[in-house]
């Protein structure tokens, strides 16, 4: 992951999340005496108690709490609870951008279901607010960044 304009990426990452399962399988009782607050600091905790990448498996390998997830298998995504909290850190925390000022260009692999395409830019509209969103599918990302040298191609998955 980058900015256009660079040479090279700025990061690039495993696509694997560290979930803390602590917080996540501490009971939870609905009676009047439970105390609420105690129950939604521990929610909003989970919420933000993860890890991505390489981070996320140094995580989860040093402590039991943490749990791996791999929101994309296959080259779709698996996962999409993940996918966004992994899609929030690599914004937030990496690129150290404010995502209502770019637009993003995200790339998919050529068998992706329209359906998950929808659904992402669902989130990236929704959740981050982004003023505009291109998928691309990889191939043809291939071809455009080969484009300059040569005036034909040919891309075989």
């Amino acid at each position: 992951m980058g900015f256009a304009g660079n040479v090279e990426p700025c990061f690039i990452l495993p696509t694997v999340v560290a979930d803390n399962e602590s917080f996540v399988n501490q009971p939870r009782a609905l009676t009047k005496s439970s105390n609420w607050l105690a129950q939604h600091s521990a929610g909003v905790m989970a919420d933000l108690d993860f890890f991505i990448g390489e981070e996320g498996l140094s995580r989860s390998k040093s402590s039991s709490t943490y749990n791996l997830s791999y929101p994309i298998k296959h080259g779709q995504v698996d996962n999409w609870d993940s996918m966004e909290r992994f899609l929030q850190q690599c914004i937030f925390n990496y690129l150290r951008c404010d995502p209502e000022d770019h637009y993003f260009l995200l790339t998919e692999s050529p068998m992706t279901a329209p359906e998950n395409c929808e659904y992402t830019g669902e989130i990236m509209f929704e959740s981050f607010n982004v003023p505009g969103l291109y998928i691309a599918v990889q191939p043809v990302l291939a071809l455009a960044a080969g484009y300059t040298a040569s005036k034909v191609g040919r891309v075989l998955s």
